[in-house]
């Protein structure tokens, strides 16, 4: 019977929610899901099954692309917007606006809005992992990221789903840094992660997320596996 299903996007957030879930919960037990929305590659995608295969859990996967086809966010593959080489904070600053070019409208509340409805036919009550942190939610750079955005829907899916589905976010006040501290006692497979935003097989190394990325395990220490 399936306790926990993790919203997996193949990345090291959702990756070191996986690695917790089965450390408390055994792989039998946990599900991982991905949901395709229209991004601009498949590495992700082929990351989280990559995932799921090492943890021997059961994956799936949606599609929400029809949801995004008019929108302008430069993570999605219909866009002509480009991928800013920049961090977060220096983005906001120059747009003079928190919400940055790759933020896909309402991304969080639609994809765990999907997962609640699709674990409610996976077990009686199920734990739905989400890796937001708070480097993400900084600036508001994904308002869809923010500790108030997540408790409100806790709030909706509990009642939605008549307390069946509470949401777990382990790390929506913890930085990249600290998730990446977790993984790494877990043994999580950060190898076979993908973050960066544009195409191709080798990260660009200078989008956003790659920045957050190097920092993370630069911090840490360590060298990132998945550069070695």
């Amino acid at each position: 019977m399936i306790k926990a299903v993790v919203l997996s996007s193949g990345g090291i957030d959702s990756t070191t929610c996986l690695a917790l879930a089965v450390d408390k919960f055994s792989a039998d037990n946990v599900a991982t899901l991905s949901i395709f929305y229209g991004q601009r590659h498949s590495a992700e995608l082929q990351a989280a099954r990559a995932v799921a295969k090492f943890y021997n859990v059961a994956h799936y996967e949606l599609d929400a692309s029809e949801v995004f086809r008019n929108s302008d966010s430069a993570l999605l593959d219909a866009s002509t917007a480009p991928i800013e080489k920049s961090s977060y904070a220096a983005q906001i600053q120059k747009n003079n606006s928190p919400r940055v070019s790759t933020y896909v409208p309402f991304r969080n509340g639609l994809m765990i809005s999907m997962a609640a409805s699709f674990a409610d036919a996976l077990g009686d009550e199920i734990d739905l992992y989400v890796g937001v942190h708070s480097d993400d939610a900084a600036g508001a750079a994904y308002a869809d990221c923010s500790a108030d955005f997540i408790a409100a829907m806790n709030s909706a899916v509990s009642i939605g789903t008549y307390g069946k589905i509470k949401i777990v976010a382990p790390f929506v006040d913890k930085t990249k840094a600290e998730v990446v501290k977790v993984g790494l006692e877990l043994d999580a497979p950060y190898h076979l992660t993908r973050s960066c935003y544009e195409r191709g097989d080798t990260p660009c190394g200078r989008c956003a997320t790659c920045i957050d990325r190097a920092k993370a395990f630069e911090l840490n220490g360590v060298k990132d596996p998945a550069l070695t």
